[in-house]
């Protein structure tokens, strides 16, 4: 779907959103609350995608909540960005003293992990379509949603 409105009419995508909005909730990433006044506030909007197995079949739907954080101005929205990624290097250095020690590698996938990251900015987001909330209220961010 392009909208949230084609998703809304089917059942596995109203599933997919709700489940996203289950993990929002269980990290904690926003409050209502009632705007202030001289606050922006950023729009939301909805990405779906369906994730494949390697043979072609659907594995699941996907429906992720994503901040149009584009419209914030650096210096007044906030300061500084960064992304705590490894190095090439240090990857490619620690897989070859498994190698040479014949460790077992394990790998992992942490679902929203993203997510987990504490803002330090005051970001305030429009309430993504179809959550109930009352017409003042804005989504008070606490952790970093995708987009911003």
């Amino acid at each position: 779907p392009q909208s949230y409105r084609e998703a809304q009419s089917n059942l596995l995508w109203q599933q997919a959103m709700t489940k996203e909005i289950q993990a929002l909730e269980k990290t904690h990433t926003w409050d209502l609350v009632d705007l202030l006044p001289g606050k922006t506030v950023v729009g939301c909007k909805w990405i779906y995608k369906i994730k494949t197995r390697s043979d072609g079949s659907i594995e699941r739907y996907k429906a992720r909540l994503v901040a149009r954080g584009f419209t914030q101005e650096y210096g007044i929205d906030y300061e500084e960005t960064f992304a705590p990624v490894a190095r090439l290097t240090s990857v490619r250095s620690l897989l070859a003293i498994a190698a040479v020690r014949k460790w077992k590698l394990f790998q992992m996938d942490v679902k929203n992990a993203f997510l987990n990251g504490d803002l330090q900015e005051e970001v305030y987001m429009q309430p993504p379509p179809g959550f109930p909330h009352s017409p003042q209220q804005v989504c008070k961010l606490h952790r970093a949603l995708y987009g911003l």
